[in-house]
């Protein structure tokens, strides 16, 4: 094995945030999108946020020299630099390379958001995390070479500026397990059986990173982790194997970590990296248990993920030291501490929080507070545990301080969850309810529709600023948003689609906003977390017991309908989704914690009953990104997940449609937990995938309303009305007539009006040409 070209150091981080303290990644790269600044503005940006993140990192205490800093940038996401790198453009951007044949900024960002015909990579989620990434598409003929020169440039960025950094890139594995096969590819084709033709970029690469300047680079292989990938492990493990045996016996390469974080590592996966040529191992001790010790550990440094990279509770300090001194007996030369992902899953700082309630803020760590807590551990590492008792007493008089305090545990909500029964959890026959709602609703064949939110403008988003800053009165901010939802009413009702919706205005987010509305909850100023690409959320912190005080929806759903005849749909956001898209207490089971937002949820379904709306959406569209990596675990997870669901909506009424949402997932792993949610409707994304679920829901049997998308919303593009019919005429084509919906693949918020209202009209009309074709009397 090639000697290492530096020690691994004490404590690191696997990856930290990418779009800025205040967002400035997304601001740069969206007025490069429009136009309004040049490649170069976009560039030096992007160049000052990656030293802003050196310098702080440094400043928390990580080397300067040492490779203990992760060089984790990205433009859009981690998946698609790697795919670039190695030339996985797809075949229909392949004359937008450079002349020679390397794949510029423009190139990235075309595959990532389409333009015109050519739609974009389809997106899906990483791992069991709300992060999306594009999809790479790789067949028999894809070319593989080294088509980007980014990485390296950032290693000698940092080298100029005085940082040795470590380089992390998604590994060769990975890239390929997740991976779709080409349109062109024969039936059956695995990307990963391109992994011979791939590895030689990679050396390549390797080689060139190398002479920027880096000892260390970090390839993340979370794919040995995961048994929800079409490659079971004993495949991902041999294929592990194959690919570091030859990138570990190269002579020109930096020292090599392997990270593999979410989950724990296979058995399998864990004997090949073992006996790898590799120089350290990143395992993740949150999210699972000390290995045992197996050959060639002796040689190879483990970085054990104590602190973990996805929540933001401070945590137990104490116990991570502990797992710490457990991994240190398995026989590996060396024991780092780490985070147990990298950092990009939560926000910059805690200390950005000025209006969290103190208390609340420290229980509470976000990346920096992380770094920091790892370089406490590698202190200890070096000096030993008494070097470190007093943070380590600190983090302990904080958990027992979050215990004990007021609103952790609230007596009635326990009580009124303690008493449910079966009958809670039960709506009654389908068929009658169908019936009911046919008589109530009478729609046509085709209903059209959309998912939720229409876009949330600059004049919103001013007005909320305003009102927030109290430059903007109450009365007069209601009355803006009045007015708002009335042009929306307006809009569809012109447009022609069927069941309608208010478009949201009023909320800033589809979980945030109830997490202002219910109590438990807490929200942030700027924690922002990225999404995909250029979009970041702010996960709400859900730290107590959760009631609803008062009524959420119902004034916003009732002026709505009362503006038109046609139905109009109250919106929610389900238990799964609030729970996935918040940082989550961890002192109990999360189907405890989802049953109490689920009551929550099913008295305000009550009230929107009761104030005349007879169309509800309950969005699930997390229900598939909590499925647990682990087989074993799924079956728990899906009773609960699909329990709360059916909790929040089994107390409506027969001739009440309660419609739910899901989106941008592999729904064929799900799809019996989406057919035992028991809703009405199920609206699904179908269009970025170019309807690829159809199969398995006319596989399934699935027997209730269903919406496959049309209309692919994370794009500019406005579908034509050709390409939505074809999509419509597939989906009467394998599915009952009477039971498909017509909708966009997820709610429109972050799209411009013009667009939308384009998009709409096509969609409308394309269901007209369809409704004739097929015959509404059918």
């Amino acid at each position: 094995m090639t000697e290492p070209r530096s020690t691994f150091p004490h404590g690191t981080i696997l990856g930290y945030p990418r779009i800025g303290r205040r967002r400035e990644l997304k601001r740069a790269v969206e007025a490069y999108w429009a136009g309004t600044a040049d490649a170069e503005t976009l560039e030096q940006t992007a160049a000052g946020l990656r030293r802003a993140t050196r310098e702080r990192l440094a400043g928390l205490g990580l080397g300067r020299d040492d490779s203990s800093i992760p060089e984790s940038f990205s433009f859009y996401d981690q998946v698609h630099d790697a795919a670039v790198t190695v030339g996985a453009l797809p075949e229909r951007f392949a004359a937008l390379r450079d002349a020679d044949r390397a794949i510029g900024i423009d190139a990235y960002f075309t595959a990532a958001r389409g333009a015109g015909d050519d739609a974009p990579l389809e997106m899906t989620k990483w791992f069991d995390t709300n992060y999306h990434f594009l999809v790479p598409e790789i067949g028999p003929e894809t070319v593989f070479s080294l088509s980007s020169d980014r990485f390296a440039r950032q290693v000698a960025e940092a080298k100029a500026d005085g940082f040795t950094v470590r380089p992390v890139i998604v590994g060769p594995v990975t890239l390929l397990a997740l991976a779709k096969a080409t349109d062109a590819s024969p039936q059956g084709f695995d990307p990963l059986s391109r992994l011979d033709d791939l590895l030689p970029v990679y050396a390549e690469l390797l080689s060139a990173l190398r002479a920027a300047g880096a000892e260390w680079v970090q390839l993340d292989e979370p794919a040995l982790v995961s048994e929800s990938l079409p490659a079971d492990a004993v495949v991902l493990a041999d294929a592990a194997a194959r690919a570091y045996a030859a990138l570990g016996v190269r002579g020109d390469r930096p020292a090599i970590l392997v990270a593999a974080g979410y989950a724990q590592l296979s058995p399998e996966a864990w004997t090949a990296l073992a006996a790898a040529p590799i120089e350290a191992i990143a395992i993740d001790l949150t999210r699972g248990a000390v290995p045992d010790a197996v050959p060639g550990l002796d040689r190879k440094t483990l970085v054990g993920g104590v602190v973990d990279g996805r929540n933001v509770w401070r945590g137990d300090l104490d116990a991570a030291w502990e797992r710490l001194q457990a991994l240190s007996a398995v026989g590996a030369s060396e024991i780092s501490a780490g985070t147990s992902t990298s950092l990009q899953h939560v926000p910059h700082d805690v200390a950005d929080e000025s209006a969290l309630d103190p208390r609340l803020a420290s229980w509470l760590a976000f990346a920096d507070q992380k770094v920091a807590q790892v370089v406490t551990l590698a202190t200890g590492l070096v000096e030993g545990r008494e070097a470190i008792a007093e943070p380590l007493a600190e983090a302990s008089a904080a958990l027992a301080d979050r215990r004990s305090a007021p609103g952790v545990r609230d007596g009635a909500v326990r009580e009124r969850a303690a008493v449910l029964d079966a009958g809670d959890f039960e709506r009654g026959d389908y068929d009658a309810r169908v019936a009911a709602q046919d008589a109530e609703l009478a729609l046509p064949v085709l209903p059209t529709t959309t998912i939720g939110s229409f876009p949330q403008t600059g004049d919103i988003r001013r007005a909320r600023a305003r009102h927030g800053r109290g430059e903007l009165g109450a009365d007069e901010y209601q009355r803006f948003l009045r007015d708002e939802i009335a042009r929306v009413v307006t809009l569809q009702e012109d447009i022609g689609l069927d069941v309608l919706v208010h478009g949201e205005a009023e909320r800033n987010d589809m979980v945030q906003y109830f997490a202002e509305n219910l109590d438990g909850f807490a929200v942030t100023e700027n924690g922002w977390v990225q999404s995909y690409g250029s979009r970041a959320t702010r996960p709400s912190i859900l730290w107590g017991d959760v009631s609803r005080p008062t009524a959420i929806t119902v004034a916003w759903s009732t002026f709505a309908q009362s503006l038109t005849d046609k139905p109009m749909k109250g919106m929610l956001t389900g238990p799964v989704t609030i729970l996935a898209w918040s940082f989550v207490r961890d002192d109990q089971p999360l189907g405890e914690t989802a049953n109490q937002v689920a009551l929550a949820l099913r008295d305000e379904i009550a009230d929107l009953e009761g104030a005349g709306i007879r169309v509800i959406q309950v969005d699930e569209p997390a229900l598939r990104e909590l499925l647990p990596l682990k087989a074993a675990d799924q079956p728990a997870y899906l009773e609960w997940s699909v329990g709360s669901f059916r909790l929040a909506t089994a107390g409506a009424a027969p001739a009440t449609q309660v419609h739910t949402h899901l989106c941008y997932s592999e729904f064929d792993v799900v799809i019996d937990a989406i057919a035992a949610l028991d809703a009405d409707v199920t609206s699904i994304e179908a269009a970025r995938s170019r309807g690829e679920v159809i199969g398995d829901i006319r596989a399934s049997g699935f027997a209730a309303g269903i919406g496959p998308g049309v209309y692919d919303i994370h794009s500019p593009r406005v579908p034509s009305v050709g390409e939505i019919t074809d999509l419509l005429d597939r989906t009467v084509g394998e599915l009952s007539l009477r039971r498909v919906w017509v909708n966009p693949d997820c709610g429109l918020k972050t799209r411009g009006y013009d667009e939308t209202v384009a998009s709409l009209r096509n969609l409308v009309e394309a269901t007209g040409l369809v409704r004739e074709r097929v015959g509404v009397s059918l």
